[in-house]
């Protein structure tokens, strides 16, 4: 059963990647003056559930100094918190602020306006099923994240 709805997966996917990707963006071309490496992180980012800075600099493949130091503009700009971990505070947590939220959404590689139509093409009923499949296999990204910080290719 996994089987089939992992081929399924990554057969339905790119077909929804490839009719609403963006070209990549520039800092000069967006309103919010993100770098392509700024819209990268904040995409790996929500605003509920935190992610420890370590693992992501370890799944984004940077080291630490040069995710602390991007971190630290972004959150300067009110688009990131950096907190220290409750538990051990040796460790810093990164979330998304709504203002990070809306410039992560605005810049997104996909076009919101090609979404809204590819949505449109759904009852209302599918729609929220669709954004609910969404947001549970997000939900499960993000614990695989943390699980499993940097995946490699294995064939």
């Amino acid at each position: 059963m996994i089987r089939r709805l992992t081929r399924n997966l990554l057969r339905h996917y790119p077909q929804v990647y490839l009719a609403c990707h963006l070209e990549h963006t520039r800092p000069r071309t967006n309103h919010h003056r993100l770098t392509e490496r700024d819209v990268v992180l904040l995409g790996h980012l929500d605003e509920a559930a935190p992610i420890r800075a370590g693992l992501l600099a370890r799944h984004l493949g940077v080291g630490s100094p040069a995710l602390s130091a991007q971190v630290r503009r972004l959150e300067a700009r009110g688009y990131v918190t950096r907190t220290p971990r409750p538990r051990d505070r040796r460790h810093i947590e990164l979330r998304l602020t709504s203002l990070g939220a809306e410039a992560s959404g605005t810049t997104s590689i996909l076009d919101p306006g090609r979404v809204a139509a590819l949505l449109v093409q759904l009852t209302p009923a599918e729609r929220v099923r669709a954004i609910d499949g969404l947001a549970l296999l997000a939900r499960a990204a993000r614990q695989l994240q943390l699980k499993y910080p940097k995946l490699r290719r294995t064939s």
